[in-house]
């Protein structure tokens, strides 16, 4: 498995002399799902918002393998944010469509990948309506069609599911997991969630709080697709056992 993005020695000091990280150094594998999972003011954000290139290191290097340097990868990505950051004003077709349209496609010819994007998520059948007739899970659905209606290379995910109520999170977990195995990106998915990280991840990356850093890399080896029933099995709790042990390792490393 090739990897497709690595941080080396990443650091970010604040002007005003906050470390949020230092010496952050994975490398991300294409087709991987992998969940950074830490106490709160531990980077994982931060890190997030510099792979997209929507904040800059001031220590050590991000670099795609492959790609020639300094190449744009606005292209290859998508961001999913906590809030679903709709335009209120606009239908949820017009809403998903509108990566596309900025990048130029006119609405005829994006209209079948706009509705293949919303029927990935369930909300075929939705096109017309406004964000304020949509519950918040069906809104974060909606961010999610638009993130992937660029068919991205990477998604990150920046804590979608976590103001939302415990039954509609599983259904958007089991959901993310379906159209991650079936279009074949890249996940970096970020969590406070032990439960969460274990259920979609196949690797999880457990940071220390300020300066935020890299002490644990776990890899989830069980077999996907997963399903409620793996909640249930006494390897899902053993896995959760061991992540929280690790987790409870950064608050004293911390």
């Amino acid at each position: 498995m090739t990897d497709l993005v690595r941080l080396d020695g990443v650091g970010k000091r604040y002007a005003n002399g906050t470390v949020a990280l230092r010496d952050l150094t994975l490398a991300i594998r294409a087709r991987e799902f992998v969940s950074f999972l830490g106490p709160s003011g531990c980077g994982k954000s931060t890190a997030l918002r510099m792979i997209a290139g929507l904040a800059e290191a001031t220590e050590g290097r991000i670099d795609w393998p492959g790609t020639p340097a300094g190449a744009d990868h606005a292209h290859d990505l998508s961001f999913v944010f906590q809030e679903p950051t709709l335009m209120p004003w606009a239908t949820v077709f017009d809403n998903v469509w509108l990566p596309l349209r900025l990048a130029g496609v006119p609405r005829a010819q994006a209209r079948a990948r706009v509705e293949a994007a919303l029927a990935n998520v369930g909300l075929d059948g939705f096109a017309g309506v406004y964000p304020r007739e949509l519950s918040g899970g069906m809104k974060m659905r909606a961010s999610i069609a638009r993130a992937m209606v660029t068919r991205p290379r990477l998604l990150l995910m920046d804590e979608p599911f976590a103001a939302l109520d415990e039954m509609t999170r599983f259904r958007l977990n089991d959901d993310t997991l379906r159209v991650w195995q079936e279009s074949g990106f890249t996940a970096i998915f970020v969590t406070h969630s032990v439960y969460e990280s274990v259920y979609l991840s196949s690797r999880i990356v457990v940071m220390a709080a300020r300066p935020g850093r890299v002490i644990a890399d776990i890899a989830i080896d069980e077999p996907y697709p997963r399903s409620e029933a793996f909640r249930t099995t006494a390897r899902y709790s053993q896995w959760c056992i061991d992540v929280s042990r690790a987790l409870h390792g950064a608050g004293a490393a911390a």
